[in-house]
């Protein structure tokens, strides 16, 4: 009997003790086992069923390369080993006044230089960086990468200089030892390159354009697949298609069919040491390739590089070898798939795994890599020179974001703001929304009559913060007690004689939106108020009441530019329009002085220039919003031009096409109204009742 009671007694406790390490006490299961015996946690075999990942070895993320700024421990370490950093071979005293400019020695110092060299001198001389001073100079050109640096009378062991080495034909190396002298590289090699010192750039041919390029081949958003998986070069420097991996130059691995699309075989080519674009491209068909496999076994590879970007087909790299355009700044995972070679035989598995809506937002990535840095030698140097401008002003230099999402580095200014919710074009990323509310700048001409009454109905808007009136009159303005009285502050700005200072990026406009006003203008405080609302959904285009249009006209073989097209439209007039105040930075800061001088000699060429610069920053036209009867029917001053005024206003077209490279202006058939607009029913039951009042 006792014995039995004892075995029950120890079933009792033995099923509590197991209860209690099951169930409620998992502190104590731990120290009840030993630490060096306990077992370490097994990570579970992917789901091979799973959508999310990847059916190969080696996902997406391990190739990528991550992105390491200057100040990383690896960058310094090589400078270091090579003999340069920013902070050791860079006076950065001669740029203290955070004006970056730029001086470029007399062609006549060095020997005959190549159409490629000119080409960059004349895309720095014509840009805002240039001064023909040197005392004001923060940085130094070498007009070519053949001279002798003796005859430089401020080479000073090369600081504060910059060397573009751009043709294969003094690779690898100088004909002199550039010392502490930065050199903006052709496809360097991880050897000879200094990195967050000199700058890493693609091999151009002498025939590539120096302003404006060719724009990028894929036409549409959302492109379909490409017909043929990968692309590579081929034999006679042609592209092949289709997918291959070498082992040697004779054996083929694993030729398959990728979903019905054609696969092909290749044997690597010759190394090219220069190409034409015309050539290349007439004889590649990229454009209808998802993939382009771009090798690093010749610095032509980084010309391949643009091919593909310029095509919309995904550039599959090796991680070695060379070193990527534009790598401090450009993430080139966005827009690549990069391989390291130990894992080159499973490019085809890793390519066939990616989800399409990646492969998507890798091409995508391409055309805006293209056109906001590689179409042309301009931009390739003004993105050198702005990567230089960003170490040498550290604590204002752009964050990732603005070099890797549209515009791109050179149209997001640090010198505006370095914050990305102040710019148009980064609220949706950002989650931000601009103001509530407006500044209106209006412009008084020579022949303009204080505008009273505009300036009472624009400050009936509750919407209206502040008033600027830019006074361009030769008699002088009312005193303080002429003007309206107004619920908003009113400033008068004189002695403003130049119709580009309308755009001047004045430090006391508060607001994001900015209603640019003429005199004449006649605008009511309903039309205001919805174009107000139009422009806050679309805070990046410009929104406004009179259009213009321009055409290609055959008969001259140049541009028109013409208000005769009710139905169509690409210029929006800045004497009543809402934009965004970043633009007067922009116009003021990044366009050149030529361009502005230009629009001071000419009259009607202010609204151009500027719509002109919106269009390059944003690729989409201008909105049109309506205005009343009687607003139609009391004709602008452009409108009484002379035969003389209308060809200068075609000329500034033709001129600002000229200088930008193309035509960026976007025609469109668009006009938003309000709710209930025209509509047959009672006025007071429409919001903004005096847009249909005669």
């Amino acid at each position: 009997m006792q014995s039995r009671r004892r075995k029950y007694l120890w079933l009792i406790l033995s099923a509590s003790w197991l209860l209690l390490l099951l169930l409620g006490a998992p502190r104590f299961r731990k120290l009840a086992i030993l630490p060096g015996l306990r077992p370490r946690t097994l990570t579970n075999w992917p789901q091979w069923l799973d959508q999310g990942l990847l059916p190969s070895f080696v996902g997406p993320e391990e190739l990528s390369k991550e992105p390491c700024p200057p100040s990383c421990s690896t960058h310094r370490w090589r400078s270091q080993k090579l003999g340069c950093l920013m902070e050791t071979c860079f006076d950065t005293s001669r740029c203290q006044s955070q004006d970056f400019k730029v001086f470029v020695y007399p062609i006549g110092l060095t020997q005959p230089i190549s159409e490629l060299h000119h080409k960059v001198l004349a895309s720095i001389e014509g840009s805002h960086y240039h001064t023909a001073n040197p005392e004001e100079a923060c940085l130094f050109v070498l007009p070519g990468d053949a001279l002798d640096p003796q005859l430089l009378p401020l080479w000073n062991g090369g600081r504060n200089h910059l060397i573009f080495q751009l043709h294969p034909d003094s690779w690898p190396g100088l004909d002199f030892d550039p010392g502490q002298a930065m050199v903006a590289r052709a496809s360097p090699t991880p050897e000879t390159f200094r990195l967050g010192f000199d700058v890493s750039l693609p091999f151009l041919p002498q025939s590539y354009p120096q302003r404006g390029g060719s724009r990028s081949q894929l036409v549409h958003l959302i492109p379909p697949p490409g017909e043929d998986l990968l692309a590579f070069e081929g034999q006679l420097d042609m592209w092949g298609t289709g997918f291959s991996i070498q082992q040697d130059q004779n054996s083929i691995l694993n030729p398959s069919d990728h979903h019905g699309e054609t696969i092909k075989s290749y044997r690597d080519g010759p190394c090219k040491q220069d190409h034409t674009i015309e050539q290349s491209e007439m004889q590649n068909g990229l454009h209808n390739s998802t993939f382009c496999f771009i090798p690093s076994s010749c610095h032509a590879g980084s010309f391949r590089l643009l091919q593909a970007l310029k095509a919309g087909c995904v550039p599959v790299l090796l991680s070695r070898g060379w070193e990527l355009p534009f790598a401090e700044v450009i993430d080139w995972g966005t827009a690549a798939v990069i391989i390291d070679e130990r894992h080159l035989l499973q490019i085809k598995s890793v390519l066939q795994g990616l989800p399409p809506a990646r492969v998507l937002a890798l091409r995508q990535q391409t055309q805006f890599l293209w056109d906001a840095y590689f179409s042309s030698v301009e931009k390739i140097v003004h993105s050198t020179l702005e990567i230089i401008r960003d170490r040498i002003f550290r604590a204002a230099s752009r964050p990732w974001l603005l070099w890797n999402a549209p515009p791109g580095g050179l149209l997001a200014l640090p010198t505006f703001s370095t914050h990305l919710g102040d710019f148009p074009f980064y609220y949706l990323q950002h989650g931000s929304r601009p103001s509530g509310r407006f500044s209106a700048l209006i412009w008084v001409g020579p022949l303009d009559q204080p505008p009273l009454k505009l300036i009472q109905e624009v400050a009936g808007s509750q919407r209206c913060a502040q008033i600027l009136v830019l006074w361009n009159n030769d008699s002088p303005p009312p005193a303080q007690g002429k003007w309206p009285q107004t619920t908003v502050p009113l400033m008068v700005i004189e002695g403003r004689t130049k119709k580009s200072d309308r755009f001047f990026p004045y430090g006391t406009i508060s607001t994001d939106a900015v209603l640019s006003l003429d005199a004449h203008s006649s605008l009511s405080t309903s039309e205001v108020d919805f174009a107000f609302v139009v422009w806050k959904s679309f805070p990046e285009r410009i929104v406004g009441f009179q259009t213009w249009s321009h055409f290609w006209d055959e008969t001259k073989g140049s541009w028109g530019y013409t208000d005769q097209r009710p139905n169509e439209f690409s210029v929006v007039l800045t004497t009543a329009a809402f934009y965004h105040r970043y633009y007067h930075n922009l116009f003021t800061h990044s366009l050149p002085a030529p361009l502005r001088d230009l629009v001071d000699e000419l009259s009607a060429c202010e609204d151009i220039l500027m719509n002109f610069l919106v269009a390059e920053v944003t690729k989409l036209p201008p909105i049109k919003v309506p205005q009343r009867k009687q607003l139609q029917e009391v004709p602008s001053p452009k409108s009484f031009q002379s035969p003389q005024a209308e060809q200068r206003s075609r000329g500034c077209v033709n001129r600002f096409a000229s200088w930008f490279g193309h035509m960026p202006l976007v025609h469109s058939q668009l006009r938003l109204d309000p709710v209930l607009f025209k509509d047959q029913v009672s006025v007071l039951r429409k919001k903004y009742r005096q847009l249909e009042r005669l």
